[in-house]
């Protein structure tokens, strides 16, 4: 079952708007999002630091979702509730281990 992985770890004192900035995005374009699952996690050693994980089938899968102008604007106007710019982790699949 291989498959694509992309993580993006954000730094942001905002969180409450993050949120609310993803659960619109997600509401209002939910036809394009192709993602199989999708995790948001907080740092419990890092204050104000988060990380999505999301997975995908492929990375072409993730390349289409990541290519649509939703997107693009989702994460303009993510970036301006940042610390910084996000860093991203693209990631293929070698092996899964389900316990």
């Amino acid at each position: 079952m291989p498959g694509f992985v992309q993580i993006m770890e954000i730094e942001t004192s905002h969180i409450d708007e993050v949120r609310t900035l993803m659960e619109k995005t997600e509401a209002e374009n939910a036809d394009i999002f192709v993602s199989s699952r999708g995790l948001f996690t907080a740092d419990r050693d890092r204050p104000d630091h988060y990380v999505a994980i999301i997975e995908f089938d492929s990375y072409d899968e993730a390349m289409k979702q990541s290519s649509h102008p939703a997107i693009a604007e989702f994460s303009k106007r993510l970036t301006a509730l940042l610390g910084g710019p996000p860093r991203f982790y693209n990631l293929d699949v070698v092996r899964v281990m389900d316990h």
